[in-house]
């Protein structure tokens, strides 16, 4: 299977290589496809994470989509066609429920947590505290949109969306796997990004959402932290 999937995402120049985690559950399977969308496999099951850029329609049809926000690099109504199937359980804010009048979507206020088969999917905030695009306004208000902590086999991986480093990311505990963002001016910048995952202690981070970033100071700014850092491309040609 692992080989079927790489050779797909090949074929589609759609995606990095999938990384292998083990959980008590089994294993899963994570692959980076483009700036914050994502694919997450295990149990026989599919997870598209704001399937809205890249090339999908060669990859598993999802049987649960996760997504984060209304803005156009996360939710996109013409890529969620490529992705979903009849049955494609479909998770979002409600903000997200009104735009995609002509989906069914389970809506999940930040704190709510919900099972699906093996799997536990909790909404929690993810919003700018002093970013927008003119005074008094924000890109993302407090409330509007989910990050989602996903959890198979004890094994817990936060996706942040598009979010500052605010005072709920600094407090999460016991994650495993994190998704962070880090491009101005809609996040954050590296250095702010490291501050919030040494609040936190992921055992592993991810900086994704990072076009126009520069790593190499989210990396430095790590060093020594305990947390280990994998930059992977999530810009494909």
């Amino acid at each position: 299977m692992k080989r079927t999937l790489l050779f797909l995402c090949l074929a589609a120049a759609a995606c990095a290589a999938p990384e292998e985690f083990k959980t008590s559950a089994g294993p899963l399977k994570i692959t980076p496809i483009q700036h914050a969308t994502m694919m997450i496999e295990a149990g026989g099951q599919v997870i598209h994470v704001d399937p809205a850029q890249g090339r999908l329609g060669a990859l598993p049809k999802a049987d649960l989509v996760l997504i984060t926000d209304i803005h156009g690099d996360h939710m996109d109504d013409a890529m969620l066609r490529q992705v979903k199937k009849d049955s494609t359980m479909i998770i979002g804010p409600a903000a997200v429920a009104q735009e995609l009048s002509g989906e069914k979507v389970t809506v999940m206020k930040n704190s709510e947590s919900k099972t699906v088969g093996k799997w536990t999917i909790q909404a929690v905030p993810m919003y700018n505290e002093k970013r927008g695009p003119s005074a008094g306004q924000l890109y993302h208000d407090k409330g509007r949109g989910n990050g989602y902590i996903v959890t198979y086999g004890g094994l817990r991986i936060y996706i942040a969306g598009d979010t500052e480093g605010i005072p709920e990311m600094k407090a999460l505990k016991n994650i495993d796997l994190a998704f962070v963002p880090m491009n101005l001016p809609y996040t954050m910048p590296p250095e702010e990004a490291a501050e919030a995952v040494k609040a936190f202690k992921p055992k592993i981070v991810y900086p994704y959402h990072y076009q126009g970033s520069d790593l190499a100071v989210f990396e430095a700014a790590l060093k020594g932290s305990g947390v280990e850092v994998r930059v992977r491309d999530w810009y494909p040609k």
